[in-house]
């Protein structure tokens, strides 16, 4: 269903009657309304950051729900789509964090690319209805994905924004990995705690020091 090491680590997940009753009522929901992601971008962020090349995870909630906005990594949007003030926000805290300028869009593909799972925990949404399909089955899935990574041994960065992301703090007891939790970057949170919070470098003196390569957020 990937094309790389996520195939074999998820195997049990792919191959059960579990799944295979659920993905049934996905491609129901497909099949009878506007679902975002395409399909074909559901596992978009297992496809872009392999389990072995995963260094960085940052945990979303569920897809954007407007037209053309979601293609499968959390707080990411195609090229061409207004970039969502969260996504702004989130910029603003890189250029102060690292200096590193705004881009002229919102497509976080090239930090999938470095190494950082854009994982939701939420992999569908029914157009213009947020949080449509929590609860529909998907966070079995993701909360394994999440079970996985804590068992790596190279050491892995969580960044958990707001208090959905939070919820998933618990899964971690790995001591060799590092979590950083913050307010969501949401106008409505981010002057709460999320602005300042430095996650970029933070995330990128914890890979040096653990001796691996840090990540480009440019």
């Amino acid at each position: 269903m990937i094309g790389n090491d996520w195939d074999e680590k998820l195997k049990i997940i792919w191959e059960s009657e579990g799944f295979k009753k659920f993905y049934k009522i996905v491609e129901q929901e497909y099949a009878t309304k506007t679902i975002y992601p395409p399909k074909d971008h559901i596992f978009e962020a297992l496809k872009l950051t392999s389990y072995k090349d995963t260094k960085v995870v940052i945990v979303g909630q569920d897809p954007y729900h407007g037209e053309g906005e979601a293609h499968g990594l959390s707080f990411s949007v195609q090229k061409g789509v207004k970039v969502p003030p969260s996504l702004q926000n989130i910029y603003k805290e890189l250029y102060d964090d690292l200096g590193i300028p705004p881009k002229n869009d919102g497509d976080l593909t090239n930090w999938a690319k470095n190494g950082v799972l854009m994982l939701n925990a939420v992999l569908t949404v029914v157009k213009d209805t947020p949080a449509s399909h929590r609860k529909l089955g998907w966070e079995r899935l993701t909360n394994y994905i999440i079970r996985l990574l804590n068992e790596k041994e190279e050491p892995v960065v969580f960044i958990l924004w707001g208090n959905f992301a939070k919820e998933k703090a618990s899964l971690i007891t790995n001591p060799r990995h590092l979590v950083l939790m913050s307010p969501h970057p949401s106008p409505f949170a981010a002057r709460y705690g999320f602005f300042g919070s430095k996650p970029f470098s933070k995330t990128n003196e914890f890979l040096r020091k653990n001796g691996l390569k840090e990540i480009d957020w440019s």
